[in-house]
């Protein structure tokens, strides 16, 4: 959630508290929702990757489901006083009064970071000692900082950006000579790619504008216009409609036809070679005429020799050139070795040519055919040369109710398969034991027993617990596996996540 629509959504807020407080509510392990007096419910959705905080009117039902979720119940209490955010980043304080009673319970703070895939919700005292959190970060996940019960509050690290509220046309020449979307999301706070793609928009401009000098008073008006209503959603004049479906559809066509330029210049390298090869043939005859000539007059030939002059089989004399430390008949071997591997290479040559240039005809088509494409059959090649390449990375199986199970074999496997896979299907791992991620495409179905077991096992298999018994895997929905920033390839952070006891050998019947 960007910075600018949490803005928004406090900004409404603001003015109607302290607000008494009716109760928490939990539809679900990653939600909490605390009805306010006259307000209506403060929605809280504190999973990765897409955390939301939002204000929704109707009845939310739901007891507390996680530890964390009890403590937040018994100890987030009283009126809510206020809630603020800092500059514009994606983290909101919630501060609640407490409450007088048989027994009393203190003020407390709740920290809500909405940031994406390290997305958290933390309770503290009013010292920012914190109480309890829904997921702990140790330092070997973050560097920077370390959250668990106990330890002092420590927020994000900082960041300098223009505060869009305030800023100038001129404070925005730092834009200038970058394409619009990327410096917006670059330069100035609270606004993501959604928000930076409606800025363009507002300014009647295409995400890919490189901005000059005549676009800043019009991205200053219609910053202004966003700082107000971050909601809405301009609707495109169709000039602008055009101007970005074309915009798009050159940067879909950017990646297809690198692709398909690398391969034709191997294509081509290849046709050289295939050239070389079979001008090399008469090298190649050169070659056994003298292997018979030391052969023929081997006894004319001193040991130890670098050279041997003789006469050939049409009376013209020829100069040999011999390894000194090889035998007469050793070097003609030699001779006789390498001209059969010219003449094998000019017999491939002759066998591939043909097939090497139909391949390079057929990939001259494609890119004509791809400088012709519009966005949706762009979207179309892009996504199938997705699955190609998805195919052709890690291990391949069926579970026993015939879903596709993917492996990965090394750090690099792991993460493209990982990242390829639907949001629904299932992904296992070893328990805190390095292995491979293994992938059961479920998409969402509701998976046997046994296909989860067969699952368990090959990931128990593919690690290093490999050979041992009683190996925990845990699994969880793919939506629910997340690489933090700054993480190596293949290294991630999972919740909700159930675990499965298996031998760690290949399954029956692999």
């Amino acid at each position: 959630m960007e910075g600018l629509l949490i803005h928004a959504i406090l900004r409404e807020l603001e003015p109607r508290l302290p607000a008494r407080s009716l109760g928490w509510v939990f539809p679900d392990e990653g939600t909490a929702a605390l009805l306010l007096e006259g307000i209506g419910n403060l929605v809280l959705r504190y999973r990765p990757p897409r955390p939301i905080l939002t204000v929704e009117p109707g009845d939310l039902e739901g007891e507390p489901k996680t530890p964390f979720q009890r403590m937040l119940a018994a100890r987030a209490k009283g009126r809510l006083l206020e809630a603020t955010q800092v500059k514009l980043d994606r983290v909101v304080w919630l501060f609640f009064e407490g409450e007088r009673g048989f027994v009393d319970t203190p003020p407390a703070r709740l920290v809500f970071e909405l940031t994406g895939r390290n997305a958290n919700l933390l309770l503290t005292d009013p010292q920012d000692r914190i109480l309890g959190l829904d997921r702990s970060v140790t330092r070997e996940v973050n560097r920077f900082r370390e959250l668990r019960p106990g330890l002092p509050y420590t927020p994000p690290p900082p960041y300098h950006k223009l505060d869009p509220r305030t800023v100038s046309a001129e404070d925005l020449r730092i834009l200038l000579g970058e394409k619009l979307v990327q410096a917006v999301q670059k330069n100035l706070d609270g606004i993501g790619k959604e928000l930076a793609q409606e800025l363009a928009w507002r300014a009647g401009m295409t995400p890919q504008t490189v901005v000059a000098e005549g676009h800043l008073q019009p991205l200053h008006r219609a910053l202004q216009s966003l700082v107000r209503q971050p909601g809405e959603r301009t609707a495109l004049s169709k000039d602008l409609r055009e101007a970005w479906e074309q915009e798009g559809a050159e940067a879909l066509r950017k990646p297809l036809r690198e692709a398909l330029l690398k391969r034709r210049k191997t294509l081509q390298a290849r046709l050289e070679d295939y050239h070389k090869a079979l001008a090399r043939l008469g090298e190649a005859a050169q070659l056994r005429t003298w292997g018979d000539l030391l052969l023929a007059y081997r006894k004319q030939v001193p040991p130890g020799s670098g050279q041997a002059v003789l006469t050939d089989f049409a009376g013209q004399e020829v100069t040999i050139p011999l390894e000194a430390s090889l035998s007469v008949a050793q070097n003609a071997d030699r001779f006789y070795g390498r001209a059969k591997r010219l003449e094998a290479n000019a017999l491939r040559a002759l066998e591939l040519e043909p097939k090497t240039r139909e391949e390079l005809a057929e990939l001259e088509a494609e890119l004509e055919a791809i400088a012709k494409a519009g966005r949706a059959e762009l979207v179309s090649r892009l996504e199938r040369t997705r699955q190609d390449r998805s195919s052709e990375v890690g291990l391949r199986y069926r579970s026993p109710s015939g879903f596709a199970v993917w492996v990965g074999r090394s750090s690099k496997e792991n993460e493209f398969l990982t990242r390829t896979a639907h949001s629904q299907d299932l992904w296992f791992h070893v328990q805190g034991i390095p292995g491979s991620h293994v992938i059961l495409r479920t998409a969402g179905q509701s998976a046997p027993l046994p296909d989860l077991l067969f699952a368990a096992q090959l990931a128990a298999f593919y690690s290093k617990a490999k050979g041992d018994k009683n190996v925990p895997v845990d699994y969880t929905p793919k939506k629910n596996v997340w690489r933090p920033r700054k993480a190596a390839a293949g290294q991630v952070l999972y919740t909700g996540a159930k675990t499965l006891f298996v031998d760690a050998n290949p399954p029956e019947g692999l």
